[in-house]
C-alpha cells in the first residue's frame, strides 16, 4: 500500500489518480498511523517551505516520516515534497526541513530568466536508478517553482536541469526519493516514473 501524505499542502487529487492509473493501491494518510502501516510514502506539495514544514508539524508527521525512512521502504517527495527532504530553506526566512538528504533549498537568482520557471524543460541523467527505468536521457518533465534544491553530495543527485544554471532535479539517498517536476502533469515521462516507484520492492 503506497500512503499520499495529506498535509495540507498537496495537489493530492492529481496524484493520487496518476498512482491509480499505474497500478499502484495508494490510501491518503494524515496521521503518524497511517505512514507507520504503509509500504511506500508519497509527500506532494505544493506552496511554501514554512506553510509545508507547518503542516507536517501540526499533524505530528515528522518524527514518523523519519523513522519510516530509516526503515529502508521507498519514499518519494515530489516537487515541494522534495524540497522538504533537505536541511533547511530560504523560502521567505530560514526554515529546517526533514534533514533527510543534505543540501539546502534557494530562490532562482540568475539573470534573464522568468521566475517561477513554470513549463516543459529536460532532464539531464547523471546516474542509473530505478527510479529512472526505462526513461531517455533528454526527455522533458513539467516544472512550476521558485525555489530550487542545493544538494550538497554529487552522488544523491540523478538528474540535473538547465535553467539559468543547473540544479538537482531528480535526487535519490538510499531509499530517499525527490522530483521536483510534476509527474503528473508530465505525461509519459511523468507516468513513467510513478510506474517505476508503484513497482519497487517495498
Amino acid at each position: 500500500m503506497i500512503v499520499l501524505i495529506d498535509y495540507g499542502a498537496g495537489n493530492l487529487h492529481s496524484v493520487h489518480k496518476a498512482i491509480e492509473a499505474n497500478g499502484g493501491q495508494v490510501h491518503l494518510g494524515s496521521t503518524p498511523q497511517h505512514i507507520f502501516e504503509a509500504d511506500k510514502v508519497i509527500l506532494p506539495g505544493v506552496g511554501a517551505f514554512g506553510d509545508g514544514i507547518k503542516g507536517l508539524e501540526q499533524r505530528q508527521l515528522i518524527p514518523a516520516i523519519n523513522e519510516f525512512a530509516a526503515s529502508g521502504r521507498p519514499l518519494l517527495g515530489i516537487c515541494l515534497g522534495m524540497q522538504l527532504l533537505l536541511d533547511s530553506s530560504e523560502e521567505m526566512g530560514q526554515h529546517q526541513g526533514l534533514g533527510l538528504i543534505p543540501g539546502k533549498v534557494v530562490p532562482f537568482t540568475q539573470p534573464g530568466i522568468k521566475v517561477p520557471q513554470i513549463g516543459w524543460n529536460q532532464i539531464d541523467i547523471q546516474r542509473g536508478s530505478s527510479l529512472l527505468a526505462n526513461l531517455q536521457n533528454g526527455c522533458y518533465a513539467y516544472f512550476n517553482h521558485s525555489y530550487y534544491c542545493q544538494v550538497v553530495e554529487p552522488e544523491h543527485v540523478l538528474a540535473l536541469t538547465d535553467y539559468g544554471s543547473l540544479f538537482a532535479s531528480i535526487i535519490q539517498k538510499r531509499n530517499i526519493y525527490g522530483v521536483q517536476f510534476h509527474p503528473e502533469k508530465s505525461q509519459e515521462v511523468g507516468m513513467q516514473i510513478l510506474r517505476n516507484f508503484v513497482e519497487m520492492e517495498a
